[in-house]
């Protein structure tokens, strides 16, 4: 349920109408910070998806859910009005739906990479319990023996993009009323 007035006319699409009427400078500068991540992570696409996925199931936003960056990247950014020289679809082989659904048993499941599991782990403790994560020294010592600290860097930005502004989606109302194709 979209939880602020949004004319019928406009329900296919209430974040554009959103970002027409409601905050358009603050909206514009969250979707300059998401065509970022998208564009300019150096991420692995499989590391990424991993993360990007983990973090969509703990805000239950369901466009997030059903975005495949793979497919679904290069039209947003292109949506977004620039022309982007580069995509994180370009970052390595896409993961398969069999990668998709192991993610709710990331722990266990034999799909993932040590760094996909990270990843994932970094997402979910980022997403549920910040404060815990930053002092774990023996989480730091594991990531620290895959990841740079530009790898580092680059996974803290985006899950905190993800999990922000698939929180306000989620929130508001707005991935109850329209789709990835909206």
């Amino acid at each position: 349920m979209v939880r602020i007035s949004i004319p019928d006319s406009e329900m296919t699409n209430p974040h554009a109408f959103a970002q027409r009427l409601h905050a358009p400078t603050i909206m514009a500068a969250a979707g300059g910070f998401s065509s970022a991540v998208y564009r300019d992570s150096a991420l692995s696409l499989r590391e990424f998806e991993a993360a990007r996925l983990r973090v969509a199931e703990i805000n239950g936003c369901m466009i997030c859910q059903q975005f495949r960056s793979a497919r679904d990247a290069g039209e947003m950014l292109a949506g977004s009005g620039a022309r982007p020289t580069r995509c994180i679809a370009d970052n390595g082989p896409a993961p398969d739906e069999a990668f998709v659904a192991a993610i709710p048993q990331w722990r266990t499941s034999g799909v993932f990479s040590e760094r996909e599991r990270l990843a994932l782990e970094f997402a979910e403790r980022f997403a549920e319990e910040p404060k815990v994560l930053a002092a774990d020294d023996d989480f730091w010592a594991r990531m620290h023996a895959c990841y740079s600290d530009s790898d580092i860097v680059d996974l803290s930005h985006c899950v905190a993009a993800w999990t922000g502004l698939g929180r306000v989606a989620h929130i508001l109302g707005f991935d109850s009323a329209c789709s990835v194709s909206a």
